[in-house]
């Protein structure tokens, strides 16, 4: 492997070609998941419902309990 000023140019190389990839392999996902949104858009579904939808499913039920728990007390105070 050659080094370039102290730097192993080989592996280095090698290291950003495999980050270039995934990042191709990355914008194509978005662009699947874009379409996706789009087709439950098609279907009547709200895409941003759908995305909190999502987002809610990602937590602990324990954790997503107490975030609806306090908001919910947070509109009492708001509204009360």
């Amino acid at each position: 492997m050659a080094d370039v000023g102290g730097i192993a140019a080989g592996q280095l190389k090698s290291i950003v070609e495999r980050i270039e990839r995934l990042e191709e392999e990355k914008k194509g996902l978005q662009e699947d998941i874009k379409d996706i949104y789009a087709e439950a858009k098609g279907n009547g579904f709200d895409p941003k419902i759908v995305r909190q939808v999502i987002r809610l499913r990602k937590m602990e039920r324990a954790d997503r309990q107490e975030l609806e728990a306090l908001v919910e007390l947070y509109l009492a105070a708001v509204e009360g």
